[in-house]
């Protein structure tokens, strides 16, 4: 409730109870029941930032305004089927909703791209600005010049940016992508060594029985921190377990630790794979693999010694599958596990994995890595769990391969209490949403390499970028991208790699020629763009949402009813995308002749008589619009899902070529053999996993002078991702400072408040310190997500690119695509401090 709410209630409430006590009748003397002095009206939402959770919220409003919003305490708290508290951001959804920057009516640019200069436009304008130039472009350079970028700041529900997809296949389809910024490497590190996709680990609810937990960067209590998500499976999960010991190894001391844990292990920033890898070398060196799971090994996977690769390789061969007799000829016995963590054979020449090898590296002591592979090598259930944060690296890919092996090397994969180092598995509810067709174009390229696209794209192949769909490895894409469609999508500029690069990329009109950007508020990404088209707010829309990605073990479904009606000039993403499809002649094949409410009422119908969502509670009523009037439904899961249990224990084959886990990969064995690789230090490919010195990196000495401080970049509790950036609330309650040892401090002369230059060769921001033990000494810590705000004075930092006084580490980023998923390398960077007087 507001105060001034509050206070008139108080007053009013006071003056009835003096009334009542001073009236001298017996009858009027009975107490009245408290009335606030006007009603509100109660309806459901949700906050659909992509965390992972979808919580839902209670909306409160009067008089077309809302009022306050509150959180889900339907129900007697008991784990499973438990109340879904919402965090600070989507209690701030009314501030969100009503910022200063909110867009409140279509604009085209009247200035340069960046400047932020828009006059207001009529919705069929803006319509027919972007239907006419996507049609004249597909005329003249094909739909592959068409591209919706990755944006995942409102793609849940109806009238999401999944309707852009519907209006682009109904045109003939448009360029696609594969992979996101969160995930990119992790998901091709588990594809290779598993056949998964990196959240098939066993679900958090089973770490309860586990006795070891080895987390590597594993942050839930930040990054997954709702009511429901699994953040809050972890705590429980703690709370249950028996005698569980908990190691986490990252570069900060975070939430999710605070006392929780057994023990932190500081490390350096992109050296987990050293420190996996000395683990490694104490588990076969000491013969504890041959004593106890050596069995496993031979049975489960291909590459820990030279005879398991040729066993494979002749089985390739005799396949007379053209493209496993392909992999054949790639594969190199000698690229075996075993000797490369032992310095043996083609590895001769190389030091072996030891623990004094290790420490130098990462920074942990060898008596502390000892004590690591010691509890590894004790435990009967260990849960292994590498974090997102580590795949975020120059070569990232190798880090999480790294990670897994530790897993297979322990041989007690298919327990319940054990995980493989794999994303916990979630599972959710099932939700309708709007059929978006099929899109004709076949080529992929990475998500990331969009802004590389727009000028190379024409040139751009499977053998240089990892493109997919084409004929073959040097088919070129054929086209570049010549117009962006950017829709709840802050990659645009400020969740990409190189802020200041990619602003010139975009302000050059002769590559792109129309970026169109979709969204609620004036992101530093709108500012680039040409036609900017408001969308409606979840507090305004009526929508059906299920729980998402990382919701726990309880499912649940929002019927969403808007608490006002669209504010300004307002549209939802569905309504905008019928206006553009209608100007392009595919008006009635986009509606199929539905209103919004009818094509709500069909897709709660799908989520209504789903198999998956027998059992929620309440029960489902029979139409959408009474659905609404109750909001929220919830179903315990019952998620035991256990790594690899199928595989291990029920004989399935994997998704990979050899149906085994592979430490020797066929696919990369083959990447490695035709894929340009090596365009700078440690861009390579390799069959197995292996410590990469990369740019930028610990060891990389070409930096280390000029930029000695390594830059670590987390999630806060206060964003997600760059969302809800925009809410002086959050501002106010999470600190945005880059996070400093005091030894570190001291050397650099500077305090907590003080106010620093952090830069390298491509960029400047300006930052708030805070002195703190949390990080290791020789790195430096800064939240993700800040926006881009360049200095109004055109202000130049040390090494010249103007200062960014929003704080966004991507000022400071690299664009460099990782070597197997083409993915971001954010969390790679080397930096300098200045302090500013």
């Amino acid at each position: 409730m507001e105060r001034r709410s509050f206070l008139k209630m108080s007053a009013a409430l006071g003056c009835a109870a003096t009334v009542t006590g001073c009236n001298s009748s017996s009858k009027d003397a009975e107490p009245l029941p408290p009335q606030p002095p006007v009603d509100e009206a109660l309806t459901w939402s949700a906050c659909l930032v992509n965390c992972g959770s979808n919580c839902p919220v209670k909306v409160y409003s009067r008089d077309g305004m809302i009022t306050r919003v509150e959180t889900d305490h339907e129900v007697e708290d008991v784990y499973g089927m438990h109340q879904v508290r919402a965090c600070a951001r989507g209690r701030s959804l009314r501030q969100r909703t009503y910022a200063l920057d909110r867009l409140k009516s279509p604009m085209k640019r009247v200035g340069e791209r960046g400047e932020g200069k828009f006059v207001p436009i009529t919705w069929d304008e803006a319509a027919e600005t972007i239907g006419s130039k996507l049609n004249s472009v597909i005329a003249e350079h094909g739909n592959k010049a068409i591209f919706r970028s990755y944006g995942s700041g409102a793609y849940y529900g109806f009238a999401s940016n999944g309707c852009f997809n519907r209006l682009f296949n109904l045109v003939g389809g448009c360029l696609q992508y594969f992979g996101n910024y969160s995930w990119a490497q992790q998901t091709e590190a588990a594809k290779h060594t598993f056949g998964t996709g990196s959240t098939s680990g066993s679900a958090t609810v089973t770490l309860e029985s586990s006795d070891f937990l080895l987390g590597f960067a594993y942050n839930p209590s930040e990054i997954r921190q709702s009511g429901s998500g699994e953040g809050y499976d972890y705590l429980q999960a703690l709370q249950r377990a028996n005698g569980l010991k908990v190691t986490m190894i990252d570069p900060r001391y975070t939430d999710s630790m605070t006392g929780k844990e057994s023990s932190w292990l500081p490390i350096r920033p992109g050296t987990d794979a050293a420190l996996a890898e000395a683990i490694a070398y104490l588990m076969i060196s000491e013969g504890w693999v041959d004593r106890n799971s050596i069995d496993f090994i031979n049975k489960n996977s291909v590459g820990y010694d030279a005879a398991s690769i040729e066993a494979q390789k002749q089985i390739f061969l005799n396949s007379g599958d053209a493209k496993k007799i392909e992999y054949a000829a790639a594969m190199d016995s000698e690229e075996n596990y075993h000797d490369y963590i032992m310095g043996q054979g083609k590895f001769a020449d190389r030091e072996a994995r030891t623990p004094e090898w290790a420490a130098k590296i990462t920074g942990i002591s060898e008596a502390n890595i000892k004590k690591v592979a010691d509890d590894l090598m004790a435990s009967e259930k260990p849960y292994i769990i590498a974090g997102a944060g580590v795949n975020r690296q120059a070569n990232g890919e190798q880090t999480v391969r790294a990670i897994y092996m530790l897993g297979v090397l322990a041989g007690k994969l298919g327990r319940e209490g054990s995980s493989n180092g794999e994303l916990p598995n979630m599972t959710n509810m099932f939700r309708g949403s709007i059929p978006t067709g099929t899109n004709p174009v076949k080529e992929k390229i990475s998500f990331f390499t969009w802004s590389e696209a727009i000028h190379n794209g024409e040139t751009m192949t499977a053998r240089t970028h990892g493109i997919t769909g084409t004929d073959d490895l040097d088919t070129p894409l054929g086209t570049n991208i010549k117009v962006i469609i950017s829709a709840s999508d802050s990659s645009l500029l400020n969740q990409h790699a190189d802020i200041n690069g990619t602003a010139e990329i975009l302000k050059d009109e002769s590559g792109v020629e129309l970026i169109v950007s979709c969204d609620c508020w004036m992101t530093p990404g709108a500012k680039f763009a040409d036609i900017i088209i408001p969308d409606t707010s979840w507090l305004e829309s009526n929508d059906l949402v299920d729980d998402s990605y990382a919701s726990g073990a309880m499912g649940y479904i929002t019927a969403m009813k808007a608490a006002v009606d669209p504010i300004w000039d307002c549209k939802s993403m569905y309504q905008v995308a019928a206006l553009i499809a209608e100007k392009m002649g595919v008006g009635a094949e986009f509606t199929e002749g539905k209103t919004e409410d009818e094509w709500l009422e069909e897709l709660y119908q799908q989520t209504r008589e789903n198999s998956k969502n027998l059992g929620v509670s309440p029960a489902f009523p029979s139409t959408y619009k009474e659905a609404q009037e109750i909001g929220f439904f919830r179903k315990n899961m019952e998620n035991r899902n256990v790594a690899l249990q199928g595989f291990v224990n029920g004989g399935e084959a994997l998704g990979t070529p050899s149906g085994k886990i592979e430490i020797h990969s066929a696919e990369l064995a083959w990447r490695a053999a035709n894929w340009e690789q090596n365009k700078v230090k440690g861009d390579t490919i390799t069959a197995i996993p292996q410590y990469t010195v990369t740019w930028d990196g610990y060891e990389d000495e070409d930096t280390k002078e000029d930029y000695p401080l390594q830059l670590a970049g987390y999630h806060t509790k206060g964003r997600t991702h760059s969302s809800y950036h925009n809410v002086p609330w959050l501002r106010e309650a999470v600190e945005d400072a880059v996070w400093m040892n005091a030894i570190d401090a001291q050397q650099y002369g500077v305090a907590s408040g003080d106010k620093v230059e952090m830069y390298n060769d491509r960029g400047s921001i300006e930052v708030v310190v805070r002195v703190t033990p949390r990080v290791v000494p020789g790195v430096v810590a800064l939240g993700q997500g800040a926006w881009f705000l360049p200095d109004p004075n055109g202000r130049t930092g040390s090494t010249g690119k103007v200062v960014d006084i929003g704080g966004a580490i991507n000022s400071l980023t690299k664009y460099m695509p990782s070597p197997v998923a083409k993915g971001n390398p954010q969390h790679t960077n080397r930096v300098q401090i200045r302090k500013v007087l």
